[in-house]
């Protein structure tokens, strides 16, 4: 479920050591205080908005570590030009008063900086005088609960009142964070909430690679069975370009378990180092790939 979230502000925010040291982890150069503008921002926070729906506390914290080093930009225009600032922290917030959900009211609040350069005077300017002000966020989540039956998918409407409780949605399990705007028009409501369903599209994803994984893994490992009785046998063989196919396909931990059980192919340099480099890379592309889910 991608997410946009209605509008936040900016606050004013003073650099200190702690800012720069954080700073520098995202900076390929090491910048002094004097070269950056820094401001604090209210990204969203835990109450019903105008969807119905809300984030809870847990979703809050996941967020405050997800939107670390992610750009600002200008109406979600995605593109180069258009990123004008990054978020070095954000932490979660609690404030006064009780949320429509009847717990206490918290918010996120990030911390950019940007540049002091001629490109961004004009818009430093701006944020000063409190015209470029107003903040929305693009995220995604695996799915929504339900307060009246606490479940995922169900006839309750949003905003409407059942046997005396109100229903609204708690999004849950935020995957990743894309990018926080500066808004334009945030009296639009497209400013605010643009939200389009691929309900667990992560979680289904990777149940797919995982069963695709397990099919070219042990067809591998059966490949490199039946070579091997064939070759005890003196029977028709399978080709090399044929064992080793499907281990370039992902099944290279399926090649490298039948070559150690079957004792196959150990002679050969190209699979004795082949296969174990394979797994390597594949791992490795795995690991990447779980991060990105």
């Amino acid at each position: 479920m991608d997410v946009r979230k209605e509008p936040g502000g900016v606050i004013r925010h003073s650099v200190s050591r702690e800012d720069m040291i954080l700073i520098n982890r995202l900076s390929k150069t090491e910048l002094k205080p004097d070269q950056v503008y820094t401001f604090a921002i209210r990204l969203c926070d835990n109450e019903v908005d105008r969807d119905w729906e809300r984030f809870d506390q847990d979703a809050l914290e996941t967020l405050s570590r997800l939107f670390v080093g992610k750009s600002g930009i200008f109406d979600h225009n995605w593109s180069t030009e258009g990123q004008t600032a990054r978020l070095y922290r954000a932490e979660v917030c609690r404030e006064s008063g009780t949320t429509s959900a009847g717990d206490g009211c918290q918010f996120l609040k990030g911390y950019a900086y940007m540049l002091r350069s001629e490109k961004n005077r004009a818009l430093i300017e701006e944020i000063e005088a409190g015209i470029k002000k107003e903040v929305s966020i693009g995220c995604s989540v695996t799915g929504r609960r339900c307060s009246v039956c606490g479940k995922e998918a169900c006839g309750h409407q949003g905003g409407k009142m059942y046997d005396g409780k109100l229903c609204y949605f708690t999004l849950r399990e935020p995957v990743d964070a894309y990018e926080w705007s500066f808004v334009a028009v945030p009296a639009q409501r497209k400013a605010g909430v643009i939200k389009s369903f691929v309900h667990k599209q992560g979680a289904e994803l990777k149940q797919l690679l995982a069963l695709y994984l397990l099919a070219v893994n042990l067809a591998t490992l059966l490949l490199m069975g039946v070579d091997k009785r064939r070759a005890r046998q003196n029977a028709w063989r399978i080709s090399e370009r044929a064992l080793f196919l499907p281990a370039l396909l992902g099944g290279a931990l399926g090649g490298t378990l039948g070559m150690r059980i079957f004792h196959h192919k150990t002679r050969h340099w190209y699979f004795r180092f082949g296969f174990p480099l394979l797994l390597a890379l594949q791992l490795a592309g795995l690991l990447w790939l779980a991060l990105r889910l």
